[in-house]
């Protein structure tokens, strides 16, 4: 008798397969490819201007992601795991996650830190740089600009926020004036600025990090054309505990 742990909360695709009784499973049904990806960075920004012209703007400390998946037509087998895992929830008011595929790895290929990088001594909330280190060795490789990555924080499970890097200090090239980073640690900049308190040693997770999303509208609908293939696309915005 076979068991399994807990249902997919991951919108499948091919990475993530889902099974009839809707667990992730290599033995379950991949979700379809995304044929094309419209990706937006919404932040909270006020914007006052007076009639000579001078601006004053704020910062309202908000930033979420949005994006829309579009697919290939597909044939039902195809599109089924999608449909069903949505309609399985409230998906405007249920969370899920999704996994963006140009976002799954770092850009540097030979960087070791896929499995040991973690927060470097706790950062307070809105702090846009992030000392992270290798808990085993020295940096071999680095992450870059563009890379992404959530934390994981053992005294904090509501920390779900997706991290984009936008600078990166080395120990062999950083900012004049300010502390030469060792070999195992990199300073990065990071957008938007920490939503959340990391601890010390949270985890920072660069493969595969999730977008927890929900859909942006209350209707979900699909077409079927004279080939019988199905014609579907998803919008989403992220959304925190």
């Amino acid at each position: 008798m076979a068991t399994f742990t807990a249902f997919s909360n991951i919108l499948p695709d091919p990475a993530n397969p889902i099974t009839d009784a809707g667990d992730i499973s290599p033995t379950g049904t991949p979700g379809p490819g995304f044929s094309a990806l419209n990706f937006q960075s919404v932040t909270d920004t006020q914007v006052s201007r007076t009639i000579s012209g001078r601006g004053i703007q704020r910062d309202g400390g908000s930033q979420h992601y949005e994006f829309t998946i579009s697919y290939n037509p597909m044939f039902r087998s195809q599109f089924d795991p999608v449909d069903t895992f949505l309609a399985g929830r409230n998906p405007r008011r249920d969370p899920f996650y999704v996994i963006l595929p140009q976002y799954s790895r770092p850009k540097d290929l030979t960087f070791n830190g896929i499995n040991n990088t973690y927060v470097r001594t706790a950062h307070e909330a809105g702090s846009s740089t992030l000392k992270v280190w290798h808990n085993t060795a020295n940096f071999v490789g680095k992450l870059r600009p563009g890379d992404m990555f959530n934390i994981v924080d053992p005294a904090d499970f509501n920390h779900q926020k997706v991290y984009k890097v936008t600078t990166v200090e080395t120990y062999d090239y950083y900012q004049a004036g300010t502390t030469q980073p060792p070999r195992n640690e990199l300073r990065l900049g990071i957008s938007p600025p920490l939503q959340r308190y990391a601890n010390d040693n949270a985890r920072v997770i660069v493969v595969n990090p999730k977008f927890r999303v929900i859909s942006k509208s209350d209707v979900q609908e699909h077409s079927i054309n004279t080939d019988n293939l199905w014609s579907f696309s998803l919008a989403v915005e992220e959304i925190q505990p």
